[in-house]
């Protein structure tokens, strides 16, 4: 392998085609060497993003010892089974979120990854802007006191709702796979602990059966309260709110700073009187592929580690269990 991790793209989604492989070809440490696609847009795919190499079926894709590394943006119920294929062919992984439907999946995934030696990850690319490491360096400074509650929403108003994976249930469809798996996530990564107990709610949709909007409580190891909602019915949001004894961090940018340019926006509040607001620049998806490009080049393990994605399924399990049954969860860490 040389300085550049030679990628190749497990289908033709949006979400690849619109930010992760714009991403790869930004970054230093990598480039797109081919698309695959079941559906037989790969070949145009291609040639509208200058990718070198076109495939009509996802194996020939992981046949080729061209490819360093995949990105899989397949529907949520097929991460595992293309995750576990693109190991066996010795491909390193990085899987978008959340990694598989239940914790069982995604334990399996970990373990043939594992075995094969390749390196993977959950793609959360929220977490790699820089504005939430400077939330956790304000929290460490003590500016707002001891940390008590934490808020975190993510929404938006789907209007086209046939034909739509996110309203598919046996796709892995509903608010709290899509949008309501960052705010989770985001509350474990910022406060640095997981909850102990919890309980969550949802409306479902009738005709198609799954979670338009979910919230839940959580009770965090270290003793913090943490909300959270996500909703495909609500006014656009992507935020989070951290509460302490002497303040509180605003991020009114959460998830999606690269709509606003990359900026992201970081309110701090404290009983002073006082409020300030901090500007913190990134391209969190270009920034996300130079982390795992570069686990792959130094042979070294991703800062988001097997276990920290292993333990956010088992508290999307835990949330869809109290929702479907009304009943609070406990939870060991």
């Amino acid at each position: 392998m040389g300085t550049k991790v030679r990628w190749g793209i497990l289908s033709t989604a949006a979400i690849a085609r619109k930010t992760l492989i714009p991403a790869i070809q930004r970054a230093e440490n990598a480039e797109v060497v081919a698309i695959a696609s079941g559906s037989g847009k790969a070949h145009e795919a291609a040639q509208q993003l200058g990718i070198p190499t076109a495939y009509n079926n996802y194996e020939d894709l992981l046949a080729d010892p061209n490819i360093d590394a995949v990105y899989i943006p397949l529907p949520n119920h097929m991460h595992m089974e293309w995750t576990m294929k693109a190991a066996e062919h010795k491909k390193h992984v990085l899987c978008e979120k959340p990694a598989a439907l239940c914790e069982d999946d995604v334990r399996n995934m970990v373990e043939a990854c594992r075995e094969n030696g390749v390196v993977w990850m959950e793609a959360f690319m929220y977490q790699f802007h820089p504005q939430h490491q400077r939330v956790k360096e304000i929290l460490a400074s003590g500016e707002i006191g001891a940390v008590k509650s934490m808020r975190a929403s993510f929404s938006f108003y789907l209007a086209e709702r046939e034909n739509n994976i996110r309203m598919d249930a046996k796709l892995g469809g509903g608010s709290l796979f899509d949008v309501g798996c960052y705010c989770v996530h985001s509350i474990r990564y910022l406060l640095e602990t997981n909850p102990v107990v919890l309980s969550a709610h949802s409306t479902y949709d009738e005709q198609y059966g799954v979670d338009m909007t979910t919230s839940g409580w959580m009770r965090m190891e270290n003793g913090v309260h943490a909300l959270f909602d996500c909703s495909f019915d609500m006014f656009a949001r992507n935020e989070y709110e951290i509460i302490g004894t002497n303040g509180k961090i605003i991020v009114p940018r959460a998830y999606r700073p690269d709509v606003q340019q990359g900026n992201g926006l970081i309110i701090i509040q404290t009983d002073d009187g006082k409020t300030r607001e901090e500007v913190v620049n990134g391209d969190q998806y270009r920034l996300q592929v130079e982390h795992f490009s570069q686990c792959i080049l130094a042979g070294t393990k991703p800062s988001y580690s097997d276990d920290a994605i292993i333990q956010q399924a088992k508290v999307l399990d835990a949330c869809r269990v109290s929702a479907e049954t009304g009943k609070v969860v406990e939870l060991t860490v």
